[in-house]
């Protein structure tokens, strides 16, 4: 899977670990009082990179519960601690979207699930280059307006707004299309995914799951658009839990009675149905109103009034629509296999090994400016190629063996091949 690394990163010698060190096929990384092999658990290329842990006070392997989606399984990687609380994973030999990931094993998302769940927890996240513009949450009662707010928004900033995907385990409609209208899923599926923390939040509807996946949101973030979610106060909850950072707009009425004259102009209900959405909406209006779970509230007395009061919040008033707020891409550097790394003031110095042998490639990935993470994507790396031969490096490299690769700089600073 990968060669053996710990030596070199954690500063620690084969010797001096509690396990012969031979029979292990990954990256050796410590962290504390536990050891955390990365790789070669599993012979099941679709079950993923494999992880697991040695507790070295209690002096026995565990394996941990493993949240987010696991990167796929390749011909080896390198792996780096970053500030004691995630490692980071360069693939070797794979597509340039794919080659960066992130194991959280300390951060405040694992160890809130760690006190959840009552067991060993890691989360992997993919590393992305560029930054995302923030989602933002849209919530409040049946009938306030909410869906109408949200289609101007699309209708008016089409390539600045993306929806997410919702998935649900009940049957499609007629002229419903999966990916589009619903992911369509099988419950026992959806159900793994949900323990797997794969959602930013769920629900049991009429005896149907219904929730948004991290992936649908990412998806969209990942095209450079702002995503939106249309979802109920619990469910903005739910997510507010997460790592997603997100801005969370409550839209009320101006009134209970305003409500209910809304609902019933509708015609589209029962009583029964009416006086159900109408309970509904007691509570989420008191939770909306009282929890401090929401950025901004906003009172649809007149729609339009509101909506161009939505813009002013998101920074929209005298834009055309026609550019995306943010997410423009960084191009990818596709590392070879052979390279090895070294990580100085938040800067990974990568060595790479190339066909020609008086050739050397020296990549620098900057995680300084890293935001978000698991259960969604890392993003905000930023990675460029130097040159090996250059003075100083911008002052990130010492005088020693720090790229693992050979290289040592001369009394003037240069760098010795």
């Amino acid at each position: 899977m990968g060669e053996i690394q710990a030596d070199f990163f954690e500063g620690v010698g084969d010797d001096s670990l509690p396990f012969d060190t031979q029979s292990i096929d990954g990256t050796i990384t410590t962290v504390g009082d536990k050891i955390y092999v990365i790789g070669g658990g599993s012979n099941d290329e679709t079950d993923g990179i494999d992880v697991r842990i040695f507790n070295k006070s209690k002096g026995k392997w565990d394996v941990p519960t493993t949240l987010g989606t696991k990167p796929a399984q390749c011909k080896g990687h390198s792996a780096v601690l970053l500030n004691n609380d995630r490692i980071l994973i360069l693939k070797k030999d794979s597509t340039p979207d794919d080659c960066t990931w992130f194991l959280e094993v300390d951060t405040p998302y694992v160890r809130e699930k760690k006190e959840k769940m009552g067991t060993e927890v890691v989360a992997w996240s993919k590393g992305v280059k560029a930054h995302a513009p923030k989602p933002i949450v849209i919530s409040g009662p049946s009938g306030v307006g909410k869906g109408t707010l949200i289609s101007k928004l699309m209708k008016e900033f089409p390539s600045t707004f993306g929806f997410s995907v919702s998935h649900t385990t009940r049957a499609p409609r007629e002229k419903e299309v999966d990916g589009v209208h619903y992911h369509f899923a099988e419950r026992t599926s959806m159900e793994k995914e949900i323990r797997d923390g794969k959602f930013l939040e769920s629900a049991s509807v009429h005896g149907n799951l219904y929730g948004t996946s991290i992936e649908a949101v990412e998806v969209v973030s990942d095209a450079g658009k702002r995503c939106v979610l249309d979802i109920d106060v619990q469910g903005a909850r739910s997510v507010r839990t997460c790592s997603l950072d997100a801005i969370y707009i409550f839209i009320c009425p101006p009134s209970f009675e305003e409500l209910e004259k809304r609902l019933r102009a509708r015609g589209t209900e029962t009583e029964e149905q009416v006086q159900k959405r109408l309970r509904n909406a007691k509570i989420e209006l008191e939770e909306g109103k009282s929890s401090g779970l929401f950025d901004h509230i906003l009172v649809n007395c007149d729609l339009e009034i509101c909506y161009q009061t939505l813009k002013k919040l998101l920074g929209l008033d005298g834009c055309t629509g026609t550019t995306p707020i943010d997410g423009s891409s960084v191009k990818n550097v596709e590392l070879p296999n052979g390279h090895s790394i070294s990580e100085v003031n938040q800067k990974i110095f990568i060595h790479c090994v190339t066909a020609d042998p008086g050739k050397k490639n020296l990549f620098v990935l900057d995680v300084s400016s890293l935001k978000g993470g698991a259960p969604g994507r890392t993003r905000g790396l930023n990675m460029y190629a130097i040159d090996p031969f250059a003075n100083c490096l911008n002052g990130g490299l010492k005088e020693t063996n720090c790229l693992n690769g050979g290289l040592e700089r001369d009394a003037n600073g240069i760098i010795l091949t």
